[in-house]
C-alpha cells in the first residue's frame, strides 16, 4: 500500500494536534490537602479551588494551640516531622520579599491574613489569592517542580519581617500535588 505526501503529512499534523491538546490540559479545579503536626496527626484541611479572580484558600485548623498562626506556601512537598524544614522557604517564584505590608512586595506564598485558633484549639479562614495557580503550566503553579506545601506556623506572621513574618517554628504541614 502506498501512501501519498499529503497523507503521510495530514497524519503527522494529526499525531501533533493530538500531542498538543494533551499537553495544555489544565489542572484540576479543585484540591483538598491533609495538614498533619509534628506525630503525624491531621491537625486540619487546606482546599484550594480556582476562581474567576485566582485561587480560593480555605483552611481549617484542629487541635492546635490558641492563639494566632502564620499559614504559608512553602516550595518543596515535603512535610518532614518533627520540624518540617524539607518544606524549604516560601513559595517565591516571583522574587519578591515577605509580607502584605512589606514595601518590596510579597512572596506568591504569603496569606493576607493569619489563622486565628479560639479557645475550642479551631480554626478557619478563607481568602482568595491571585499569586498562585493550580494551572501546571502556570509560572505560579503550585505544582511547580513536583508541587509544594502548606505550613502552619507557631504564632502570627507580622506580615512584613523577611523571610518568614517573624512567626516562629512551623508546626504542621500539608503536601500539596497534582
Amino acid at each position: 500500500m502506498r501512501f501519498g505526501w499529503v497523507a503521510v503529512c495530514g497524519l503527522a499534523i494529526g499525531m501533533t494536534a493530538a500531542i498538543t491538546v494533551q499537553a495544555a490540559a489544565p489542572g484540576p479545579k479543585e484540591i483538598k490537602v491533609d495538614i498533619k503536626n509534628a506525630s503525624g496527626a491531621i491537625a486540619g484541611t487546606a482546599t484550594f479551588k480556582t476562581v474567576k479572580k485566582g485561587v480560593e484558600v480555605k483552611i481549617s485548623l484542629r487541635g492546635l494551640p490558641v492563639g494566632e498562626h502564620g499559614v504559608h506556601i512553602h516550595q518543596n512537598a515535603v512535610c518532614d516531622a518533627p520540624d518540617f524544614k524539607g518544606a524549604g522557604g516560601h513559595f517565591n517564584p516571583d522574587g519578591k520579599q515577605h509580607g502584605y505590608l512589606n514595601p518590596n512586595g510579597h512572596h506568591n506564598g504569603d496569606f493576607p491574613a493569619s489563622v486565628e485558633v479560639g479557645d475550642d484549639h479551631t480554626g478557619e479562614a478563607t481568602f482568595v489569592s491571585s499569586d498562585i495557580s493550580l494551572d501546571p503550566t502556570a509560572p505560579n503553579s503550585l505544582f511547580l517542580k513536583g508541587g509544594t506545601s502548606i505550613v502552619v506556623h507557631e504564632k502570627a506572621d507580622d506580615d512584613m519581617t523577611d523571610p518568614s513574618g517573624n512567626s516562629g517554628a512551623r508546626i504542621a504541614c500539608g503536601v500539596i500535588k497534582n
